[in-house]
């Protein structure tokens, strides 16, 4: 159905608020801010708003969830928001909300988000209360996670596919480049379009999903915390708020670190081929290092690695291999997607290795659970709705591909880019199912206005597979802030337990300094 690496599954960066593409002129730091918006009367009721905290238990939707959020630490509540911020008397959205306390004295808020879209951040700062007790970001800021609309906690909640659904999704081949295929694959698109705008709510939920209206929902937040101005830490396409945050409020801002990012200049198509090579260099790293190890099921050269991946993966495509002792099958798609996951982060190499020793043995096991992890696949077969999320607020964020041979050229492109996910079928030039969505899309690819915002920090990690580095220098320079440069190949790298990132990251929240000019840290 939906190529997750079209419009990138982890990171975004059409960071507009509804202004259109221009070579805008660049704010310097310390320049004046402009005055603030006057208020719309028509939300004075949702930023007057009280939150009501109490357990977290009952915005758990998955059992990890149900573990991390019983920490009495916790609190949760929910914010109330306009569905559509034109009609703000109409329907209204709920967002989940999740903190931890300063344990110290406290700065403020420190509101998160992971990325995406479609990520939860609740989940995320749920975990990062637990690894970052001693840290001095958990002693000045409360930690706080929020669930952006439609996702995870927050309602209504975009849902396209039942668990039987998704399992026939996971094994659907799309690899037929005829015209009877293209054909059918379009037809499950435009099939899956109209199961997320019945089962999500209607037109009007799936027009009101995108950044444009997270980062409004983000304002009236931050007030609700009572914190004057915001500080935020974004990783991935939380980069794509927390940029599109600074070009609607700069005037609210009081640090931003934005880890994972995006050119927000880029159009789709750039960024999408971009992230297919930033992949695929990803998988050659993997493959060098997989190459000096004993029995590594790539080979010992490494520039056969990748037709040997194909060898090993695309007899998949006629038979799929048999996992957890016959109970499920490995699918190509999957045995594809499973390697992409263990690609963000080298830690997972060892696993890819034996997951690919274990698929030439005719075991998948390995390789469709880390298929599993990307796909929010619960242990109870249960799924989340990140991946639905993902596609929905991508379909209303990103440019729309209406036209076959674009299509067809896009697809071309990031199969060159990455080899390694070449079927070998040839290219199957079908419309994806933002091509059949029932609203327009909300933001585009421009240089972001934001005269007066107080100097960012941008982190960008060198071998980033998911969000290439150099994007990461653009995007610092379209914000005039600083750039923090990290080697190493993962996919982000802020208050991860590398200590030279953590303490410029630290530094930066808590005393707003920034790191000379040409700061660089090494992932070990």
């Amino acid at each position: 159905m939906f190529d997750r690496l079209r419009s990138v599954a982890v990171a975004a960066a059409s960071c507009s608020v509804a202004l259109v593409l221009a070579a805008c002129a660049q704010s310097t730091p310390g320049s004046a801010a402009p005055d603030p918006p006057e208020p719309d009367p028509g939300l004075t009721r949702f930023y007057e708003q009280q939150l009501s905290w109490g357990p977290c238990g009952e915005y758990a939707v998955s059992a990890m969830d149900q573990q991390t959020y019983a920490n009495p630490a916790l609190e949760c509540a929910r914010l109330e928001v306009p569905l559509d911020y034109a009609a703000p008397d109409g329907e209204t959205a709920r967002i989940g909300v999740l903190r931890q306390k300063a344990t110290g004295e406290r700065i403020g808020s420190l509101l998160m988000n992971p990325g995406g879209p479609g990520g939860s951040g609740m989940s995320l700062a749920a975990s990062l209360s637990g690894r970052l007790t001693e840290s001095p970001v958990a002693q000045r800021f409360d930690l706080v996670g929020f669930d952006p609309r439609g996702v995870g906690a927050s309602t209504p909640t975009i849902d396209c596919l039942n668990d039987a659904e998704w399992e026939a999704e996971r094994a659907d081949l799309d690899v037929d480049p005829s015209p009877e295929g293209v054909a059918q694959t379009e037809a499950e698109n435009q099939q899956y379009a109209q199961r997320c705008t019945d089962r999500s709510g209607g037109p009007e939920v799936l027009a009101n999903v995108g950044t444009r209206d997270v980062v409004r929902d983000m304002d009236i937040l931050r007030q609700a915390l009572g914190d004057e101005k915001l500080t935020y830490l974004g990783y991935s396409y939380g980069t794509r708020i927390g940029s599109a945050y600074a070009e609607a409020f700069p005037q609210n801002v009081r640090a931003l670190v934005l880890d994972g990012a995006l050119d927000p200049t880029q159009t789709t198509v750039e960024r999408t081929v971009d992230q297919n090579a930033g992949f695929q260099q990803a998988f050659d790293a993997y493959a060098a290092d997989c190459a000096t190890q004993p029995n590594c099921p790539l080979g010992t050269d490494p520039a056969q690695a990748t037709a040997n991946f194909q060898a090993l993966t695309r007899p998949l495509i006629d038979q799929p291999a048999a996992a957890e002792g016959g109970a499920r099958t490995l699918s190509y798609p999957d045995a594809v997607t499973g390697t992409i996951q263990a690609l963000y982060l080298s830690d997972y190499w060892p696993v890819l290795s034996r997951g690919l020793s274990a698929l030439a043995a005719g075991d998948g096991t390995i390789l469709l659970r880390l298929a599993d992890i990307y796909n929010d696949r619960g242990e109870d077969g249960h799924y989340g709705n990140s991946i639905e999320a993902f596609i929905v607020i991508s379909c209303v964020d990103e440019e729309r591909i209406t036209d076959r041979a674009e299509q067809a050229e896009l697809i071309r492109r990031s199969i060159e880019a990455a080899p390694f996910r070449d079927d070998g079928r040839g290219v199957v030039a079908a419309l994806d199912p933002c091509a059949f969505w029932p609203a327009p899309p909300t933001s585009e690819p421009h240089v972001p206005q934001v005269e007066g915002l107080p100097p960012t920090l941008t982190v960008s990690v060198t071998g980033d597979p998911a969000t290439p580095y150099q994007a990461g220098v653009d995007l610092a320079e379209a914000l005039n802030g600083g750039l923090l440069s990290v080697e190493g190949t993962q996919h982000t790298a802020a208050l991860q337990g590398n200590q030279c990132v953590d303490d410029i990251v630290s530094s930066y929240l808590i005393d707003l300094q920034l790191p000379p000019d040409g700061a660089r840290c090494a992932l070990q």
